[in-house]
């Protein structure tokens, strides 16, 4: 495992618990950061923390004001945030559009669009006043492609993408990097609100004929929120396996 630095910096990891967030915080934590989970499972994301050495605040991401108030805490908390890894979300239904209902397009949207917008939105006047910042979101390849029956699963990850795109512009003249990644499905618990025809559809698309490893998302995402990557922002980075045909 290469070693990237991220010593004495600050960060916040949405969804954290389990899975991709929780990869990613060990390897932020083994690069010197200090970490805090953002999560609303408060049992799991408890004993993640006391397990990575990481803090923890319970929030519902899809609440603007939770939000706002977990900033408020993690920046008195720590000093500063640093780093803002925009990771929770959730599958959604798979059905037809025809058959999709509508409250369960509300929740999708509600997590895995506003949650990012309600994190950005709470932590960018800081990394602003304080003339640093990395923010990375973890979308899909479903963003770029579309899956079939999961409309709202796929809308959310492109709005994702679009929203790094258009705050990467607005914040292109400050030390601060915002760029997404668009990984093929990695197996965790993502997978347990799936069907088993969508789980076997996924991986037919895959030229690399696996899953995504969560080591292999972090790797990435942990160089994406270090200082090394001064230049690039608005940028969309493939973990699809050969998937993306862009």
């Amino acid at each position: 495992m290469n070693h990237i630095d991220v010593k004495d910096r600050f960060a916040v990891v949405t969804g954290g618990a389990q899975g991709i967030g929780r990869a990613v915080a060990e390897r932020l934590i083994t690069g010197g950061a200090t970490v805090t989970l953002w999560d609303r499972d408060r049992g799991l994301a408890e004993r993640t923390a006391q397990e990575i050495g990481a803090a923890f605040i319970e929030v519902d991401l899809a609440d603007w004001d939770a939000v706002r108030s977990a900033a408020a805490r993690s920046e008195a908390e720590m000093g500063r945030i640093d780093i803002l890894v925009n990771n929770a979300g959730v599958a959604g239904d798979n059905a037809t559009v025809a058959e999709y209902p509508v409250e369960e397009w509300r929740r999708v949207m509600a997590i895995n669009l506003d949650g990012p917008f309600h994190c950005c939105k709470a932590v960018v006047p800081g990394m602003t006043k304080n003339g640093y910042g990395r923010i990375v979101s973890v979308a899909s390849i479903a963003g770029k492609e579309g899956n079939p029956n999961a409309s709202a699963y796929s809308a959310s990850k492109a709005g994702v993408i679009a929203l790094t795109k258009s705050l990467g512009k607005e914040l292109a003249d400050h030390d601060i990097a915002v760029n997404c990644v668009t990984p093929a499905a990695a197996r965790t618990a993502i997978f347990d609100q799936m069907k088993q025809e969508h789980i076997d559809y996924m991986l037919s698309k895959i030229p690399r004929g696996r899953f995504v490893t969560v080591d292999e998302v972090a790797g990435m995402i942990a160089w994406l929120c270090s200082s090394e990557n001064s230049f690039t922002t608005g940028g969309v980075f493939d973990l699809s396996g050969g998937r993306a045909t862009y």
